[in-house]
């Protein structure tokens, strides 16, 4: 159902953030500088070589700029992959966006830089309760490819959101939530969107059984 691409039963809505400057300390002149560079070149490898100190210097940009370039800096996060807490509060003041791009781009970067639980719950939210499709459909793309710093034990609340879902009303949610699902485990437990709801409920109770032998296995 969901693909990086536009999904079939998108419509357009959303919910407006104001995003808030942080309060840290100016980069240095120079890390700025090299760090404005690569940004404008698209170059994540570079950024990355430069550590930690980049990352700071990246927030510090982010959010000086305006939307247009906010979206470069978070796909650069999310192209980078490394951990860090300023990155994570600077991106989740953009989670609920009006420019959708921006929105995007901070739903899939949020789990590149962040192993927080709150993250993870602000994607299950907008997955469930979203009233924009894409958004609904692209939280669930994220939690499915894009939480790659959490433990065996951080991936269970993943899961157990996801199980949740499939008792969503709406058909969309159950489709990309057993889709997410599908990815993260190999399984589906025979559950489909559309079947009627009692086939589901069968399928379901086999998801939860699995859940908990999952954890207790940990």
């Amino acid at each position: 159902m969901f693909r990086r691409e536009l999904s079939l039963l998108v419509v357009s809505a959303c919910v407006l953030a104001v995003p808030v400057l942080a309060a840290q300390e100016e980069p240095k002149l120079e890390m700025s500088q090299r760090v404005t560079q690569f940004v404008e070149a698209n170059d994540a490898e570079g950024l990355r070589a430069l550590g930690d100190e980049a990352v700071a210097s990246m927030v510090w940009l982010y959010e000086l700029s305006e939307e247009p370039e906010r979206v470069r800096i978070a796909n650069l996060f999310h192209e980078m992959g490394t951990r860090s807490e300023v990155a994570e509060r600077a991106l989740m003041r953009d989670v609920h966006a009006r420019n959708v791009d921006l929105r995007l781009a901070v739903q899939y970067a949020l789990g590149r830089v962040s192993d927080d639980p709150m993250v993870i719950e602000t994607l299950l939210d907008t997955l469930q309760n979203d009233r924009n499709p894409l958004f609904r459909d692209k939280a669930a793309c994220a939690l499915a490819y894009d939480q790659i710093h959490l433990d065996e034990k951080e991936k269970a609340r993943v899961y157990e959101g996801l199980i949740a879902a499939l008792s969503n009303p709406e058909p969309q949610v159950r489709a990309v939530s057993i889709q997410a699902l599908s990815i993260l485990t190999g399984q589906t437990k025979g559950f489909h969107a559309l079947y009627p709801e009692d086939r589901r409920e069968r399928s379901i109770a086999l998801w939860h059984q699995w859940l908990q032998d999952y954890r207790s296995s940990l």
